[in-house]
């Protein structure tokens, strides 16, 4: 084996011990759902983003909808539903959560949506289940959802 191949070796290997430590170490996230009719509080640990979310790290705005509540929530199920790895495992009438399985390591993320008509809009949480860290994974997961559905026409654009 060449130096520069085992160079690369090593460097693999130590990139995914590093992955690895930073997903472990956290606990399960086991609480979801509604609560006063807002989402759970994220847990300390910066894997979770929701729009209820009192520390700002953790803050992302809300899905503000341009349509009538009955058709944004529609289009905002279908969306879910076509994320990549996602699995839908709860619908209720204004609640729906979504187990978001990643390709590589087969980790874990639940997705949070609550339609609040009265306030135009859906909030929405999404989570490790897993770890500590997310890589900004489940920031990004709700930004993808916003876009898609900025570009139907569904959602506002963010303030």
């Amino acid at each position: 084996m060449t130096q520069a191949l085992r160079r690369v070796d090593t460097t693999l290997l130590l990139l995914s011990c590093l992955l690895l430590a930073a997903c472990s170490g956290g606990t399960s996230m086991t609480t979801l759902g509604l609560y006063n009719d807002k989402l759970a509080a994220c847990p300390s640990s910066p894997n979770c983003v929701s729009s209820d979310a009192a520390e700002t790290g953790q803050q992302i705005e809300p899905l503000r909808l341009t349509v009538s509540a009955e058709d944004a929530w529609q289009a905002a199920q279908a969306a879910v539903a076509a994320l990549p790895g996602a699995k839908v495992t709860r619908v209720e009438n204004h609640y729906v959560r979504v187990e978001c399985r990643s390709t590589v390591f087969g980790f874990v993320d639940d997705l949070e949506l609550h339609l609040r008509p009265t306030e135009r809009l859906i909030a929405i949480r999404s989570a490790a289940r897993l770890g500590y860290f997310d890589f900004g994974v489940n920031r990004k997961r709700v930004e993808k959802l916003r876009s898609e559905l900025i570009a139907q026409g569904v959602l506002e654009q963010p303030r």
